[in-house]
């Protein structure tokens, strides 16, 4: 069948989602809410207050910006899906999904080796900081942090549209990666386009970070204690952020190659991990760990107490 005739295709990834529907409505909604509420209150922050529109504050807001994004191309829709009869999407939609899913999620690999360059020139080379990171180069970074994934997964999505499906029902409850198991015959160019996404935005930025990272350590190891501490905990919130997003990263390219030998509800749960851990744990990070965030937060909430 043309994919151009297809009308909906069914979501089974879910589990009881009749008995248990607004309990998984109740909890995915409060989820949500916090997601928004943390990430857009550290944003607002960020816009508010001059003394953090530095390059390294910048990119944060850009990467909870990204946060918000991802968890409202998925959000809403499960949360439609939970109080409906039956849960489906049409192709088209499926198709929309994956690309603001895959195009967010992928520029946020792009922004952690912008975050890791920054802290280089900070740290390594502080006399030429303002001059290498000025506002021309944080915006050329920012713009290739978005564009780049969104040209390469927008390819993707094209040669996705043009195949043909045989299969209308989808074992997942959101359009990732395992999207391709609908199709009746994957075409070769989606899977030779699909080695060089996986070369190009995500091997690429994450050996860069990890190299950039690295060297930072290199040389903060040849100064003094002071320095070494100065740089451990300006690094240490990106390097738990970069492990974050790698596992889960990690963890959504696994999952449909061994969704077959995984019960329903392990399945269930480990996408739902995919959804809720990064997003809630991104403005926790960078809300406790940068100390002018921290104290930002600090004035808001006793100002609001008040």
């Amino acid at each position: 069948m043309d994919t151009l005739n297809v009308t909906d295709i069914t979501l089974s990834g879910f589990v009881e989602v009749n008995k248990y529907r607004y309990l998984y409505f109740f909890i995915m909604f409060i989820l949500y809410t916090l997601i928004m509420c943390s990430n857009v209150t550290i944003v607002y922050l960020i816009w508010r207050h001059k003394n953090l529109h530095e390059p390294m504050y910048i990119f944060i807001a850009a990467l909870l910006f990204n946060c918000v994004v991802y968890s409202t191309t998925v959000y809403p829709k499960l949360l439609v899906d939970f109080l409906s009869e039956k849960q489906t999407i049409s192709y088209s939609a499926c198709l929309l999904q994956f690309f603001m899913f895959y195009s967010v999620g992928s520029s946020e690999l792009s922004l952690l080796a912008a975050m890791a360059y920054d802290r280089y020139v900070s740290i390594c080379k502080p006399l030429r900081y303002s001059v290498i990171m000025r506002k021309t180069t944080v915006s050329i970074l920012l713009v290739v942090s978005w564009f780049v994934p969104a040209s390469h997964v927008t390819i993707q999505l094209i040669l996705s549209f043009q195949a043909k499906l045989c299969n209308f029902d989808f074992k997942g409850i959101l359009c990732n990666n395992a999207m391709y198991t609908l199709q009746c015959v994957r075409p070769r160019a989606l899977t030779i386009f699909g080695a060089v996404l996986l070369l190009d935005i995500l091997a690429l930025p994450m050996f860069f970070t990890i190299f950039t990272y690295t060297r930072i350590f290199i040389i903060a190891h040849r100064r003094c204690k002071a320095f070494r501490r100065k740089a451990f905990e300006t690094c240490l919130p990106h390097l738990l952020v970069l492990i974050s997003f790698s596992c889960l990263g990690a963890y959504d390219g696994i999952l449909p190659r061994v969704e077959s030998n995984l019960p329903k509800t392990a399945r269930f749960i480990m996408t739902l991990q995919i959804l809720v851990y990064h997003p809630l744990f991104n403005p926790i990070i960078y809300g406790l760990k940068m100390k002018e965030i921290s104290k930002h937060l600090k004035r808001l909430f006793s100002r609001n107490k008040t």
